[in-house]
């Protein structure tokens, strides 16, 4: 009798567990956006994910907005987000991971590195993609949903260096999602 239950038990149980996925959340006056992080750049995501993860940004803004180019997050304004080695990642091109619309990217000052600083990240907002950017510039994500709030964002009144006049705070937090609630932004496979 226990052995035709617990092959039941266990089959009922493990149809109950669905896999769950680590997806950014960046709440704004404006909204909220959700990042897809992707494991093709995983030094980005996992800075991404930590720096989420100890509240880094939540007294941040995004201090640098531009309609049909980009909305960028995350700086604070020191020179330690440039300077610092542990705020520093080399690189993750990916020819298959572009400056499309809605493409998560990590800034970066002049450096002959290319070398990418954790503290600040942008969201594409041209339409027709930033594609100069290719091969520059690290993607590690793509916006699945708020892209009208990156719109919001990057059409603030803004000053002569694209700082909006009224400050746009970040809140950036790591939520987890389910294979199903993901299926419409078709990020799974």
């Amino acid at each position: 009798m226990y052995k035709l239950i617990l092959p039941v038990l266990f089959v009922l149980s493990s149809c109950g567990t669905q896999k769950s996925y680590e997806v950014g959340q960046i709440s704004t006056p404006k909204g909220e956006i959700l990042v897809w992080l992707y494991d093709e750049t995983p030094n980005h995501k996992q800075s991404f994910l930590q720096l989420a993860k100890d509240g880094y940004w939540d007294s941040l803004t995004f201090n640098r907005v531009i309609p049909n180019f980009v909305a960028q997050g995350g700086c604070p304004d020191t020179p330690e987000g440039f300077k610092d080695p542990e705020y520093l990642l080399k690189p993750e091109f990916n020819e298959k991971l572009l400056h499309d619309y809605g493409a998560l990217g990590a800034g970066r000052d002049n450096n002959p590195d290319k070398l990418s600083a954790r503290c600040q990240f942008y969201i594409v907002h041209n339409a027709k993609g930033e594609h100069r950017l290719d091969g520059d510039y690290t993607v590690f994500g793509k916006v699945i949903k708020g892209m009208d709030v990156v719109d919001a964002i990057v059409n603030s009144p803004r000053d002569s260096i694209d700082q909006p006049l009224k400050p746009i705070s970040l809140d950036v937090n790591i939520i987890k999602m389910g294979a199903k609630e993901l299926q419409p932004f078709a990020v799974i496979e």
